[in-house]
């Protein structure tokens, strides 16, 4: 074996309590940052969603350019599905908040 080789295995063996523990920490607070931001993108992506979505809602264009009949539409419906996602909408961007600012005080980044 040459010198210039250094042994992975028997490193490891050497390593102390303080070097282990800092190679776990490190694996533990890498994976959960990327784990904490994914979830956060995932309720931005949600609410992006249902805005869209709640503004499709609003289009009661006519069925074609030469009928000015509108699609079928149900005020009921209209109201309380929009009432609805109001609601959704309002609870992931407090969600949403709530992430965040436990992201950046956790991990010392901005989101």
């Amino acid at each position: 074996m040459s010198d210039d080789l250094k042994p992975r295995f028997v490193d490891a063996l050497r390593r102390n309590n303080d070097q282990i523990r800092e190679d776990r920490a490190k694996a533990i607070a890498e994976d959960s940052e990327l784990i904490y931001k994914r979830r956060i993108e995932d309720i931005e992506l949600k609410i992006k969603r249902l805005e869209r979505e709640q503004e499709s809602c609003i289009d009661i264009s006519p069925l074609d350019k030469n009928s000015l009949t509108f699609a079928d539409f149900n005020p009921d419906t209209f109201v309380q599905r929009d009432i609805e996602l109001s609601l959704n909408i309002r609870n992931l961007k407090i969600q949403f908040e709530i992430a965040k600012t436990r992201y950046e005080y956790l991990f010392g980044k901005t989101f």
